[in-house]
């Protein structure tokens, strides 16, 4: 999960890296580090902490030199500290290696270049690698690399510089991302886009088992074996103001804020004439629409793209009337699931590169199963794995907590919920038509709720202060509850539990008193007696309820101590509403209690090991 990147150009290597560092931290921030050749050897700086530590350090002792690579880390092998820091070097420090992923079987190497002579100084898998490549040097380092690759065991992305080759970069993929970025007369690899903006927007994605050789002025990629691959660039369409503040304080308020722009980006293209329109599901349309060939789907996500799957069970099982199954990513190829070439694996990924669900599509696509994804980024693996991609458009997201791709993806699993039930005629072409008409209101909706932002910062203050919270919902909303549950506690890192209300009497009820709030998600539904009734039991036990109600809801107001009050909308849109009141409660009260919203502790953006 950490961030890598390199460069080779005539520019000051330093400042390239450290611009893409800052964009890259959100896959880790316990450590960093810079390597820079400079035409006299090898030059590095280390910081133990957050990146502005490394600013500060290049600041009173700047690094010099137009080719380098840097890192930002999250922590694996060894505790966060300078010493653990990457970029780790040989023994003579002339070869410098930034890695991010798992060696699994460095003990072994270690074990070996250690009764070979090698000193090691670091609790890292990543050390083995400088040394190895060092064992191995002839001449040519980026054959030195090939053949330590082929000696390793795990995943990794790596960028490798050596002084005795000052105008050279070497880097690898396996399981772990990089993309290599083009620019005029200068090259980059990094581990996500975000962090090649500011030089170039032309890009190459590289597949797993790919290595890429550059020089001035010249680049090659080739397999670990050694072929020559020739692959076309493409150009990516995010501008770079995207990934910015633009004056906000942190990523988290600007992506939040940024949801009726992203839903109408989701939405664009896909609607016409009343009914909803895929057109990379053409090629797989005749299989889509057969229920003897496809009879069964499972939805795979980790984290808060599992969450949407949930909502998405809902939604598929309405509309095209199979069994729908919702697995973490984690727990799938461990659960022996039943895969047949009749079942259809929808994988939710924001990133494209999760570990567990880019293994868990491999082991679908093994077992013949027609397997979709939902992503956010272009090109990325678990894209170049599945059978079609249905990107989200939601643009790029930095902060570490989901919040605008989440929505985007719930809004891609309804829209798909009504072409699929388009498709098998289980939906009725009025219905869909109307439920259509619900969901084009939502960028206005939601508008309405973010201009309550105030209010639900004021509100969260009140709360803050507390240590635990349980969050309550029903049918589709009952995985917003979970959702919110793990919002608050990823960035506040108060203890809080998502439970579905109707089992609150057996077990959950004896936490109630006046020291937890509950929060209750009881929007206007199909279940809002039943939530109603919830609410009741809650302040019957003297528990302090926030309700996620409906405008106009006078009913609970007796029941209740705060209230945030949404627009009214179809139960199967409300989810991605009620998405956003919970966000911003989350967020207001991190900010509340004085955190790091982007960066929440030992937390990373994108989870590239397993």
């Amino acid at each position: 999960m950490c961030g890598i990147i390199g460069y080779i150009g005539k520019q000051e290597a330093a400042e390239v890296l450290m611009e893409g560092l800052r964009r890259l931290e959100y896959r880790g921030y316990d450590s960093s580090g810079l390597a820079l050749l400079n035409g006299q050897g090898l030059t590095i700086q280390k910081a133990h902490g957050k990146l502005q530590r490394l600013v500060d350090r290049l600041q009173k002792d700047p690094l010099f030199g137009t080719v380098g690579v840097g890192h930002t880390r999250w922590a694996t092998h060894g505790i966060p500290n300078e010493m653990n820091a990457h970029p780790h070097t040989d023994c003579k420090t002339e070869i410098a290696v930034v890695h991010n992923g798992i060696i699994e079987n460095f003990r072994e190497i270690k074990k070996s270049l250690e009764g070979a002579g090698h000193q090691f100084h670091s609790e890292t898998d990543t050390e083995v690698l400088p040394h190895l490549i060092e064992s191995l040097y002839k001449g040519n380092l980026f054959q030195a690399v090939q053949q330590a690759l082929q000696r390793i065991h795990g995943s990794y992305a790596i960028a490798v510089v050596s002084a005795k080759e000052p105008n050279r970069l070497v880097a690898a993929r396996k399981g772990s991302p990089l993309v290599l970025g083009l620019g005029k007369n200068e090259f980059l690899v990094a581990s996500d886009v975000p962090a090649l903006l500011k030089q170039t927007r032309e890009i190459v994605y590289l597949e797993d088992g790919e290595m890429v050789d550059i020089g001035v002025g010249s680049v090659r990629i080739l397999t670990i074996e050694g072929k020559l691959i020739q692959r076309e660039s493409i150009q990516v369409d995010w501008d770079i103001s995207q990934a910015e503040k633009e004056g906000y304080p942190h990523f988290m308020i600007k992506e939040i804020m940024e949801q009726p722009r992203s839903l109408k980006q989701t939405a664009a293209g896909r609607i016409q004439q009343g009914k909803v329109m895929f057109q990379e599901l053409e090629v797989l349309r005749a299989g889509l629409s057969d229920p003897k060939k496809i009879n069964r789907v499972i939805l795979l996500g980790c984290g808060t793209a599992y969450h949407a799957g949930l909502i998405g069970e809902y939604l598929l099982e309405k509309f095209i009337q199979v069994p729908v199954e919702v697995e973490m990513s984690s727990e799938f190829r461990y659960s022996s699931p039943a895969i047949t070439p009749e079942t259809l694996v929808i994988a939710v990924s924001q990133s494209g590169e999760t570990a567990d669900t880019l293994a868990s599509v491999r082991h679908a696509k093994k077992q013949g199963a027609t397997v979709i994804s939902i992503c956010n980024v272009v090109g990325s693996s678990i894209t170049r794995e599945v059978d079609a991609t249905l990107y989200t458009h939601a643009g790029p997201e930095i902060a570490v907590a989901s919040t605008k791709a989440y929505t985007s993806q719930l809004a891609v699993l309804f829209l798909l919920s009504l072409y699929l039930g388009g498709l098998r005629k289980t939906a009725p072409a009025d219905e869909n038509e109307r439920l259509l008409g619900h969901f084009k209101q939502l960028p206005e909706q939601i508008e309405k709720v973010l201009a309550q932002s105030s209010n639900i910062q004021e509100l969260a203050g009140r709360y803050a202060q507390f240590d635990r919270f349980l969050y309550l919902g029903r049918h589709v909303n009952y995985p917003s509850a979970l959702e919110g549950a793990l919002k608050l506690k990823e960035i506040s890192y108060i203890h809080a539990e998502g439970y579905p209300a109707g089992e609150m009497k057996h077990g959950h009820i004896a936490l109630i008193d006046d020291k937890m709030p509950v929060l209750c998600i009881v929007t206007k539904s199909s279940v809002y007696e039943k939530m109603f009734s919830n609410l009741q039991e809650v302040h019957a036990r003297g528990g302090k309820i926030i309700a996620i109600a409906t405008q106009g809801d006078s009913e609970i107001r007796g029941l209740i101590q705060d209230g945030v009050y949404l627009p009214e909308a179809h139960e199967f849109v409300s989810p991605i509403i009620v998405a956003v009141a919970l966000q911003l409660f989350a967020y207001h009260v991190a900010v509340h209690r004085g955190l790091d919203v982007d960066q929440p502790r030992n937390l990373a953006k994108s989870v590239t090991v397993e």
